[in-house]
């Protein structure tokens, strides 16, 4: 992008292809991936997500394939134009199953074979279907099949099926009656509010790298919201447009004027009547937390049921006025407790000061000796350089938090090397999200989420400076 120097950005802050930095917890989407996650692990239905053109999807699937647990094997499928057989060979392909000459009933055989071998191991598979209303009928019934492969407790193969509505319309036909009755979940992705879209742009802007002030005024950002009508694709490209007719003009604040050239650009075609009213959204986030609620009711357990009910509130997005970027600079300047003076954690809780490298030298300790299956409170991620950031943080969060339970790794992701900030050491998942539960707001640039030990040893560096702060 032409502009990326001129308003200070590292990257393109609206591309349109999915790329999970970019992720919008807010409006409720971290709360459903959540939810998802939760309904994969514990469920044995088809699950199935649907939403407009647009609406993130894409994105909602590729955050599924990073943050589900290791012990998740996943197989996605990006294709909906496959025959039954090919289904088949693809997902035996992708769980590295020896591709026979046999199709039908042999190759099904074995791959239930494979399945009950990575059962057996203690893992669990899931198969992320991608653009699922555009599949034949044909395919759909295998689908079905494949839902039934089943140990003697468990089914085999869990399904997650995304599609635009058409999926609705599709699978409410009378044929298809059969593979409906098999969905036991149903995510729907609403369009984004309008009083959403600000926060939108602003996490997206500094994400990629900007630290200035606001770019959009706010009669561009009500514009932006009016001619997007909510979905994410068409706001990024509008504001894609937008920062590049402000740039031609030499200026570093975008307008309603900037907004109406990108609009005029584009010319979207408007959306159906059941699209329109993005309130419904609201009504989808009370539909998370009664189906966190409702997954600890086939547990059997009140008890659990109240843990689960906590932990869905906390996971639920805050007011959009306090949604914040979460790369965003701290908004709480260094307190008089430094980093220096906060304790490392169980591996080195010594109550001395310690440095930055020496937290992360006690974390690679206390990442050797913790079991893959415990968990821990992911509390922040960032660029490997901020390393202000992170001890501004951990400065800050030293009033609400154990010191000694928190915890710095550095870390790959996507190309790009990382810090991570993470708190306490639980040994099952209802533990964690029981404690999740109970945390305040740490700072407007942390969104915590529940993690899995073995999950955090996946995309680690093998060996990366040890730079000190």
């Amino acid at each position: 992008m032409i502009y990326l120097e001129y308003f200070g950005l590292r990257e393109a802050p609206f591309r349109i292809t999915p790329h999970t930095d970019f992720f919008f917890a807010g409006a409720n989407r971290g709360a459903t991936l959540k939810a998802l996650i939760y309904a994969i692990r514990h469920d044995e239905g088809i699950v199935k997500v649907s939403g407009e053109v647009g609406s993130g999807k894409t994105m909602l699937c590729r955050m599924l394939l990073e943050n589900l647990p290791s012990s998740v094997e996943t197989v996605y499928l990006a294709n909906p134009l496959l025959s039954r057989d090919e289904i088949l060979f693809a997902i035996a392909d992708e769980l590295r199953l020896p591709l026979a000459d046999e199709r039908g009933h042999p190759l099904l055989r074995a791959l239930q074979d494979r399945l009950l071998t990575i059962y057996a191991s203690g893992r669990q598979v899931v198969a992320l279907i991608d653009e699922a209303h555009a599949m034949p009928p044909e395919a759909l019934e295998e689908i079905r099949l494949l839902s039934n492969l089943e140990s003697n407790q468990h089914k085999l193969l869990q399904i997650v099926l995304f599609g635009q509505p058409e999926l609705d319309q599709r699978l409410a036909e009378t044929r298809m009656r059969q593979l409906n009755d098999r969905i036991t979940h149903h995510f729907r992705l609403q369009p984004l509010p309008r009083r959403d879209v600000g926060a939108y742009l602003t996490f997206r802007l500094r994400a990629a790298g900007y630290r200035g002030p606001e770019l959009f005024s706010d009669g561009a950002i009500r514009l932006i919201g009016q001619a997007s009508q909510g979905l994410t694709r068409r706001i990024n490209i509008l504001a894609d447009k937008a920062l590049l007719a402000a740039f031609s003009d030499s200026v570093y604040r975008v307008d309603r004027r900037h907004v109406r050239a990108a609009v005029d650009d584009t010319g979207f075609p408007p959306l159906g009547r059941r699209f329109r009213d993005a309130a419904g959204l609201w009504a989808g986030a009370v539909a998370v937390v009664c189906l966190v609620a409702g997954l600890a009711y086939f547990a059997g357990s009140h008890y659990a049921t109240a843990r689960l009910q906590a932990a869905a509130v906390a996971a639920s997005p805050p007011s959009p006025a306090n949604v914040a970027p979460v790369t965003a600079e701290p908004a709480v300047t260094p307190s008089a407790v430094t980093p220096s003076a906060v304790s490392p954690g169980k591996s080195g809780a010594l109550g001395k000061p310690v440095s930055l490298a020496e937290r992360i030298a006690a974390t690679e300790v206390w990442l050797q000796t913790t079991p893959d299956h415990h968990y821990f409170i992911q509390l922040l991620v960032t660029d490997a350089g901020s390393q202000r950031e992170v001890l501004d943080f951990m400065a800050n969060s030293a009033r609400s938090l154990d010191p000694r339970q928190i915890r710095v790794y550095r870390s790959r992701i996507a190309g790009r090397d990382r810090l991570g900030v993470i708190y306490g050491d639980y040994s099952s998942r209802d533990e964690a999200n029981a404690a999740l539960a109970t945390l305040t707001q740490i700072s407007p640039a942390s969104q915590p989420y529940v993690r899995e030990v073995g999950r955090l040893r996946l995309p680690r560096l093998a060996e990366g400076p040890k730079t000190s702060p």
